[in-house]
C-alpha cells in the first residue's frame, strides 16, 4: 500500500507555524527597538527600524491578498494592508508597525485555533502490518505487504490483521470483522470464503490465499475514500470576512473623503489605523479557541475552527449502529436454563469454564457472573477448540460451552432443543455432566443514554434522524424503532454510507456519528463527522471533525451546545468591535485622532472585543465536571 499517496504532510503545517511565529516576532522586535532608539537618539533613526518592521508583515499580507483574490475569496485583510501602506506613506511609521504588529498577532492566534484540524493518517495506515507471513518453499518468509501478489499463501497468526483480500485455504478461520463491517460478533470463515483486508483474526492461526495486492485490496480502498472525501469539503470561510465587503467599502470612503476635503493625507492613514479590523482578526480566534477549550473539558475534541460555525446549522444527523448507538460489545440478553438446572448454577458453571477464554462472548459471561457476584471456580483440563467452543472440569464436572451443533455433539444430539432466537443475537448452549443444560443469548445492547440524546438533538433544532449501519435489516429495524428515528439504512457499505451522506447533505447540513473504519470515509463526506473515539477506530478519529474522548454519545448534545454559544459569543465580539471602529474612524476622519492615538484607541478596543471572546471559555462550568 502506498501510504504517502495518502497521508497529509505534518511538515508543511509545523513550517507554516514557524512561519508566523517568525513573522509576529519582527514587529514586535521593531517596536521595543524603536522605541528605544527614539528615546536616545530622536524619531528618524526609529522610523526607519519602524518601518522594518512593517515591510515583511506588508509583503506577506499583500502575497496572502494575492493568492485569496485569485481563488475568489475577499477578506478583511486588504484594510490592514492599506492601513500599514498608508503609514508608510504618510511617515506614520510607529503607528503603522503597530497595526503590523496586531496583524501577525492576530494571525498567529488563528493558526493556533486552526491547528488543531491537522491530523495524519498514521493510525490508521498503522492498522495494517508492515510485513507478511509468506509461504516460500517449505518454510515462512517475512514479506513487506507492498510485494505481496494474488496466487501468495500467507500464515495469519492470532491477533494479526488481514493485509489483503483473500479466501480462507487452510483450517477455519474466527475473524473479528467489526471494524470493516460494523457487526459486532466475531465470525467464523470456513475454507474458500472470501476475507477482506482490514479485519482481525480473532482465533487460531489459517492460511489465506491471496486474490488482490494490498493496494488493490478493501481496506486500501477505504483510505483512498477518506481521504478523497476530506479534500472535497469545500473550505468555510472566516467569520469576520463576511462583513469584508460593505466595511471596506464605507472605510475607503470616509478615508478618501477626509483626504479630499481637508487635504491632510494624515487623516486618511488615520481612518485606516482605526479601521484595521483586529477586532474581527483576533477576538474571532480567541473565541474559537476558547469554546475549544471548554469543549475539551467535556471530552469533546473539535478539530477545527469551522466545526462551531456549522454544528449550530446541523438539522440532519446519521448515527452508525454498532458502537454507536448500541455498546459495540456482546452482553447476556437472557438465560435459559434446562429443566432442573437453576440460573446461578448455569451461569456458575458456565462462567467458570469461560474464565479460560479471551473470545468476547465468554469475557461477557464471566462479566455477567460478577455481575449477579456469582463465586467462580477455576477450571482444569480446559480445552479450547477454536471457533467452536471450550470444554474442561470444574471441579471434576465436564462442562462443555459453545456453538449450539458443537454441544449438540458433545451429549450425543443431533441438535439442541429449538428456542427463540431474538434478531442480532448470539447463542450460546451449555453442557453439564454430558448432558444439555441450556443456552445463554447475547446482545449488543443498546446505549442508556441514545434515546435521550437523539431527543436533546431534536430540541436543538436537528429535524431528520437516520440510522445506518452494514448490520442486517431485521436487526437495524429494530434497534431504530427503539430509538424513534426517522429512517433506518441496513446493510450499508462504506461507498453506500458516502452516497447517503451526499444526499443528505444537498437537503440540509448533515453530521454523521460512527466509530468504525467502514465509518470513516461517511465521516469525512458529512458537513460534521464526529467520531466515538473513546473505543472506536482510529481510522474514525482521523476522519472525523468531532472526537468524543469519553464512550458517552449524550456529549453530541453538549457538543451543539458549546458550538451555539461559541458563535453567539464571536458574533458578538465582531459586531461590538465593527461599532467601536466604526466610531474611532468618525473621529479620526474629524481630525479627533491622529494616526498614533488612533492605533492605540484600536488596541483598546481590540482588549475589550478579546475580552469578551473569552467569556466562551467562561461558560465551562455550567456542564459540570468531564466524566
Amino acid at each position: 500500500m502506498n501510504t504517502s499517496a495518502v497521508t497529509p504532510s505534518k511538515g508543511d503545517w509545523m513550517a507554516s507555524q514557524w512561519r508566523t511565529i517568525a513573522l509576529a516576532a519582527v514587529p514586535a522586535t521593531a517596536l521595543i527597538m524603536g522605541l528605544a532608539t527614539m528615546a536616545m537618539a530622536g524619531g528618524e533613526a526609529a522610523a526607519w527600524i519602524f518601518a522594518a518592521g512593517i515591510v515583511p508583515v506588508l509583503i506577506a499580507l499583500l502575497v496572502s491578498i494575492v493568492r485569496s483574490l485569485s481563488r475568489g475569496e475577499f477578506g478583511l485583510d486588504i484594510i490592514a494592508a492599506l492601513s500599514m501602506s498608508g503609514a508608510l506613506l504618510a511617515n506614520e511609521a510607529l503607528a503603522g508597525v503597530v497595526v503590523a504588529l496586531m496583524y501577525s498577532g492576530g494571525q498567529l492566534l488563528e493558526d493556533y485555533a486552526q491547528g488543531r484540524a491537522q491530523r495524519e493518517m498514521t493510525a490508521l495506515l498503522g492498522r495494517v502490518a508492515r510485513t507478511a507471513q509468506v509461504y516460500r518453499g517449505t518454510g515462512l518468509v517475512e514479506t513487506p505487504i507492498e510485494q505481496l501478489q494474488p496466487g501468495d499463501r500467507l500464515l495469519v497468526r492470532a491477533s494479526e490483521i488481514i493485509p489483503a483480500d483473500g479466501q480462507v485455504h487452510g483450517g477455519a478461520a474466527l475473524l473479528d470483522e467489526s471494524s470493516m463491517t460494523g457487526e459486532p460478533m466475531p465470525v467464523h470463515r470456513n475454507v474458500g470464503d472470501t476475507v477482506a483486508s482490514g479485519v482481525a483474526n480473532a482465533g487460531a492461526p489459517f492460511d489465506l490465499l491471496l486474490t488482490h495486492t494490498a493496494a488493490n485490496s478493501t481496506y486500501a480502498a477505504v483510505v483512498r475514500l477518506v481521504d478523497a472525501a476530506r479534500f472535497s469539503k469545500a473550505p468555510v470561510a472566516r467569520l469576520a470576512d463576511q462583513y469584508a465587503l460593505g466595511f471596506l467599502a464605507v472605510t475607503v470612503a470616509l478615508a478618501g473623503g477626509a483626504w479630499f476635503l481637508t487635504g491632510e493625507a494624515s487623516r486618511a492613514v488615520a481612518v485606516l489605523v482605526v479601521a484595521t479590523p483586529c477586532p474581527l482578526i483576533l477576538a474571532v480566534p480567541v473565541a474559537i479557541v476558547a469554546g475549544m477549550s471548554r469543549a475539551a473539558k467535556r471530552g469533546l475534541l473539535f478539530k477545527s475552527a469551522r466545526i462551531l460555525e456549522v454544528l449550530p446549522r446541523i438539522r440532519t444527523v446519521m448515527f452508525d449502529k454498532t458502537g454507536t448507538v448500541t455498546d459495540g460489545y456482546p452482553k447476556v440478553a437472557s438465560i435459559e436454563p434446562a429443566a432442573g438446572i437453576t440460573e446461578t448454577d448455569l451461569i456458575a458453571l458456565a462462567a467458570s469454564l469461560a474464565q479460560s477464554s479471551q473470545h468476547t462472548i465468554s469475557q461477557a459471561m464471566v462479566a455477567e457472573a460478577r455481575r449477579r457476584d456469582i463465586a467462580l471456580t477455576p477450571p482444569t483440563d480446559v480445552e479450547d477448540i477454536p471457533g467452536d467452543g471450550v470444554r474442561g472440569l470444574i471441579a471434576q464436572i465436564p462442562v462443555v460451552i459453545g456453538r449450539p451443533d458443537f454441544v449438540a455433539s458433545s451429549v450425543g444430539a443431533m441438535s439442541l432443543p429449538p428456542g427463540e432466537v431474538p434478531p442480532g443475537s448470539t447463542v450460546l448452549g451449555v453442557a453439564i455432566n454430558r448432558r444439555f443444560a441450556g443456552r445463554l443469548i447475547f446482545m449488543d445492547s443498546m446505549r442508556d443514554d441514545a434515546v435521550a440524546t437523539i431527543a436533546a438533538l431534536r430540541a436543538g433544532g436537528v429535524a431528520t434522524v437516520t440510522l445506518i449501519t452494514g448490520d442486517q435489516a431485521i436487526v437495524a429495524n429494530d434497534i431504530g424503532k427503539r430509538l424513534g428515528v426517522d429512517e433506518v439504512i441496513a446493510e450499508a457499505t462504506p461507498q453506500h454510507k458516502i452516497d447517503a451522506v451526499t444526499e443528505a447533505k444537498a437537503k440540509a447540513p448533515t453530521m454523521m456519528v460512527g466509530d468504525g473504519i467502514n465509518d470513516a470515509p461517511a465521516l469525512a463526506a458529512a458537513d460534521i463527522g464526529v467520531a466515538m473515539g473513546a473505543r472506536g477506530a482510529a481510522a474514525a478519529a482521523e476522519a472525523a471533525d468531532i472526537v468524543l474522548l469519553v464512550d458517552r454519545i449524550s456529549r453530541l448534545g453538549e457538543a451543539m451546545t458549546v458550538a451555539r454559544q461559541t458563535r453567539t459569543i464571536a458574533l458578538q465580539s465582531v459586531i461590538v468591535g465593527l461599532a467601536l471602529s466604526s466610531a474611532g474612524m468618525v473621529l479620526a476622519a474629524l481630525g479627533y485622532l491622529p494616526p498614533l492615538a488612533g492605533a492605540l484607541t484600536q488596541e483598546a478596543i481590540d482588549v475589550a472585543v478579546v475580552l469578551n471572546a473569552l467569556r466562551a471559555l467562561g461558560h465551562a462550568d455550567r456542564t459540570g465536571p468531564a466524566a
